[in-house]
């Protein structure tokens, strides 16, 4: 296995980091997408792909980032400590958490991440799996372990806005990652059809705030080059700009309209 977190370190660096989404969860496209040169590749099995407890999807998926050297940023379904742990062990080594609303939820996800935890022992717990290179776990795979997780929070509803300067707060906690779809849902009233773009913009402008603030890296989605550069210029440092399917058919719809299909 590859020794080192290549997106954790960019991060670390000051640098800004691109990546795409894959809705196929193929390890071919992981692969191309390394090839491509982008940073990361967001896999969410928060709304498809196969069961972020199966290990064996979760190994394939990591042997080809390492073959691109590109890094996996997989949303999970949920926050919970033993699917945290478990998709680690498996080899993945960031993470993105969503539904949170409060820091003590966020703290018990990110926790169960790291053998350490602020000064103390963490939850992540001993294991054997492709994370320790199949030969279990022994001090200095501990360490290194630690010094390559990367743990993301979404913030995606109105009551996390609120509370983003305590979410970010969280110790050892690596990015924040907008979901404006979902705030937007948030925010509606009960109402899914209503629109409150002007709340909305506030309530992401104010999470970039708390972000800088803090020193904690933000993301967002931004399919457009212009917009995307905007959000880099705006202070954003994750940045996904397009998907493996979007792509498709963007590209073979412009070419079939093209010949008149």
């Amino acid at each position: 296995m590859r020794s080192e977190n290549g997106l954790r370190r960019a991060l670390e660096r000051g640098e800004t980091v691109l990546g795409a989404s894959s809705a196929t969860f193929s390890p071919t496209v992981v692969e191309t997408l390394g090839y491509l040169g982008l940073e990361f590749v967001w896999l969410d099995f928060e709304h498809a792909g196969p069961s972020p407890y199966d290990s064996t999807a979760l190994e394939e998926l990591t042997r080809a980032a390492e073959v691109a050297d590109i890094e996996l940023l997989v949303r999970l379904p949920a926050p919970e400590p033993p699917l945290v742990r478990k998709v680690l062990d498996a080899g993945v080594r960031t993470i993105l958490l969503p539904r949170i609303e409060t820091a003590s939820e966020l703290r018990r996800g990110v926790e169960a991440a790291y053998f350490s935890y602020d000064g103390d022992v963490g939850d992540r717990g001993v294991g054997i799996g492709r994370s320790g290179e199949w030969a279990g776990y022994d001090g200095s795979s501990v360490a290194t372990e630690d010094d390559e997780v990367l743990v993301g929070t979404m913030i995606e509803n109105e009551r996390a806005v609120e509370n983003v300067e305590e979410i970010l707060s969280v110790p050892q906690l690596g990015f924040a990652f907008v979901g404006p779809a979902d705030l937007a849902m948030s925010m509606s009233g009960g109402d899914p059809t209503a629109k409150n773009p002007e709340a909305v913009a506030t309530a992401i402008d104010r999470t970039l705030e708390a972000c800088l603030a803090a020193d904690v890296p933000a993301g967002r989605i931004r399919n457009d080059p212009a917009e995307a550069q905007a959000a880099i210029d705006a202070g954003y440092r994750i940045v996904r700009i397009g998907g493996d399917v979007s792509s498709i058919r963007e590209t073979l719809g412009a070419r079939l309209a093209d010949l008149g299909r």
